[in-house]
């Protein structure tokens, strides 16, 4: 073939169709480099009527072999000895220059070109371009197989090798050892998982020469146009074009007022957030709408999943990294809290591998994660997601349930409670509110009040029953008996909750609050007075959980034992929407006496430890002892209620027997309930 044919195939530059006409110009163009190497081949040595050729060497080749210099094998190397093969050089320059000045016609058409955005992307040079084309043609033309193994003297070579590759960018030896590193893990497109090395399963220690080439799957279908990540990625990372943006986001937000405007105004600096907040706080819709306002897709990846993975999270965040990158998108990484120590450092490698993400990055966190500035090279801005409060709670109330108004319609006074007990996110409260209508249309009811909270608490965190005693409250105020003083304090408390969006809200209390919004209450009295049942029926009426934990069960002889059993249980309990009845109490707040040595000192600490969380708690915190007397006064004073349970009188005693009988019950006449009533 000479290179006149070649020549008389020239491109005019004039733009292309299409973008995949783009790409086959440049495998036309690599199809060129490819003939060449078959030009040299056939002058130097490759016999292609010899129908053993590549199946044995023979003495011959031996010979020829030890007859070159380092570097001048079999045909690679022309060593000026064929002049037909010097015009190769000249055609080859004008047939690049021919494909570039068509991509440049096509560009200034408007028209976006795959190949040209990765270049773009990944600062590729003109030979890893070159090289990438190299391995992609037998994925797009059987026919580079066989004449790769052609060109390799070896019928079972069909992939190209780092030696072929080289092969076909140079005919020097010198070039050749120069280029050898791009094809290293330091070069460019290993690194950047668009092409991967690897050696034949057969081989042993081979040389990197010997290595095959291939281009990574992904590269290849965004080349194709066809969008996406890579299938080791799937389930966990998602790929949201700008198009589906609505169907994911609607016309309703979540968000704090100024919260997308506040984000996009610095996202010109190519930024990177930590969105910090808990679960349905409105981190994926921020992630979305700072993608939207940048105009670039948002590409998700869960990397709690990946750091479940074997081998660890470095591998899948490569790829999700270039994945990423050839789509010029938004990264959104959920679930970071795993990526970080104990110190709250993030894993060197990983930080690096985020810090070099050449778009905006975005890591959500369920914990304040702030790094060392000075290692940052670009800004950061960790933005805290917080749980609404009470009006912003009932706004959510009121939109989601107006959705499936043909159902039923809540009253006013049902989602105020609802919106009061339940320290909810936006996004649960949206499960919430779906999760309610089923259960009304399952029943053929309506949505009643009492459905609102069955759905809530289903809602809500349950972990904790693996930690305390759930009791399912069953009582109400008509079968207890107690002295009307206790019964009245108890209903007091009950309206304390409810009245917490009136006194905390519209009169203003919340601003003048440095913990939290929960009620504290110490119940006091002989076992079997009614202190678990009295908590239980609060439970009841307000619509909540009831946990009941035995507070000595969780005190530990040894140091700091206590304060982490403690921890885990009001760490479940924050997201739990529960009444926490904590038995037992006098097991931790007996009198504290002198410090006389260091155990004392840390039952104190202890003391301490149970009172802060106690008090940052927004629930209901209720504190049962046996013996009252033997409770620091200190301690006393932060409660907000202290109700005794005196031991029930001779009259109250008979009332006792006889609510506890059900109607049902066969009672003999000669049941004497007052003399029952006077024995203790």
């Amino acid at each position: 073939m000479s290179v006149a044919t070649v020549k008389s195939k020239a491109i005019t530059a004039v733009p292309f169709d299409r973008p995949l006409d783009h790409l086959l110009a440049g495998l036309a163009y690599i199809d060129l480099r490819v003939r060449w190497a078959v030009a040299r081949a056939r002058a130097f040595g490759l016999d292609p009527d010899d129908e053993f050729r590549g199946l044995y060497i023979s003495d011959a080749q031996v010979d020829g072999l030890l007859g070159y210099e380092v570097g001048h094998n079999l045909w690679p190397h022309a060593n000026g000895q064929a002049a037909e093969l010097a015009d190769w050089r000249p055609a080859l320059a004008e047939a690049r220059r021919q494909w570039q000045a068509r991509a440049a016609a096509s560009r200034a058409a408007g028209l976006e070109l795959p190949l040209d955005r990765l270049v773009e992307r990944f600062g590729l040079d003109d030979l890893e371009v070159d090289a990438l084309l190299i391995t992609l043609a037998p994925e797009l033309d059987p026919r580079y197989e066989r004449l790769y193994a052609y060109l390799q003297d070896d019928v079972t070579r069909k992939r190209p090798t780092v030696d072929l590759t080289l092969n076909l960018l140079t005919d020097s030896f010198a070039d050749k050892l120069a280029l050898r590193r791009r094809f290293t893990e330091d070069g460019r497109l290993i690194q950047s998982r668009l092409l991967v090395c690897f050696a034949d399963g057969a081989a042993r220690e081979p040389t990197l020469l010997a290595h095959y080439l291939r281009p990574a799957a992904r590269l290849v279908e965004h080349l194709l146009g066809h969008a996406g990540v890579d299938d080791e990625l799937l389930p966990q990372a998602e790929l949201i074009s700008r198009e589906q943006f609505p169907r994911y986001l609607g016309d309703h937000s979540d968000l704090p007022p100024g919260m997308v405007e506040k984000l996009t105004a610095v996202s010109v600096a190519n930024p990177f957030f930590a969105f910090i907040g808990g679960h349905g706080v409105g981190k994926k819709e921020a992630a979305l709408r700072l993608a939207d306002a940048v105009g670039r897709p948002l590409l998700r990846v869960d990397f709690i999943a990946f750091a479940a993975r074997e081998g660890g999270a470095l591998e899948p965040l490569q790829l999700a990294w270039r994945d990423g990158c050839l789509a010029g998108a938004v990264l959104y990484l959920t679930g970071w809290d795993k990526a970080l120590d104990e110190d709250g450092r993030a894993q060197p490698d990983l930080f690096k591998l985020l810090l070099d993400y050449p778009h905006p990055v975005v890591v959500a966190t369920t914990v304040y994660w702030q790094p060392s500035q000075r290692h940052l090279r670009r800004p950061f801005f960790p933005v805290q997601f917080d749980a609404p409060e009470y009006e912003e709670r009932l706004r959510l109330w009121r939109y989601y349930l107006a959705e499936e108004a043909a159902i039923s319609s809540p009253t006013t006074a049902d989602l105020e409670a609802v919106a009061n007990q339940f320290y909810f996110t936006p996004g649960q409260i949206a499960d919430v509110a779906a999760s309610a209508h089923d259960m009304a249309q399952w029943r053929g009811e309506n949505l009643t009040e009492t459905l609102l909270f069955a759905a809530s608490r289903a809602h809500s965190n349950q972990k904790l029953s693996n930690l305390a005693t759930k009791i399912q409250p069953r009582y109400q105020w008509d079968d207890i008996v107690l002295p009307e003083d206790t019964l009245e304090q108890l209903r007091e408390m009950v309206n304390t909750v409810r009245q917490r969006p009136t006194v905390y809200g519209e009169w203003g209390f919340e601003r003048k609050l440095a913990l939290g919004k929960g009620l504290n209450a110490l119940f006091a009295g002989e076992s079997g007075t009614g202190k678990t049942m009295s908590a239980d029926i609060m439970a009841g009426v307000l619509g909540l959980d009831l946990y009941k934990i035995d507070l000595s069960s969780l005190v530990s002889k040894y140091i700091g034992e206590t304060e982490k059993n403690l921890n885990r249980i009001f760490t479940e309990a924050a997201t739990s929407n529960a009444i926490l009845f904590f038995d037992e109490a006098d097991a931790i707040f007996g009198k504290r006496s002198e410090v006389k040595d260091s155990h004392d000192r840390y039952a104190n600490i202890e003391i301490s430890y149970l009172l802060q969380r106690m008090e940052a708690y927004d629930g209901v915190v209720i504190l049962a002892t046996n013996m009252r007397s033997n409770l620091d006064d200190a301690f006393t004073r932060r409660l907000h209620f202290i109700i005794e349970f005196p031991f029930p009188e001779a009259a109250d005693r008979e009332i006792i027997w006889r609510v506890n009988f059900p109607e049902e019950t066969p009672l003999a006449d000669d049941i004497d309930f007052t003399v029952l009533a006077e024995r203790r």
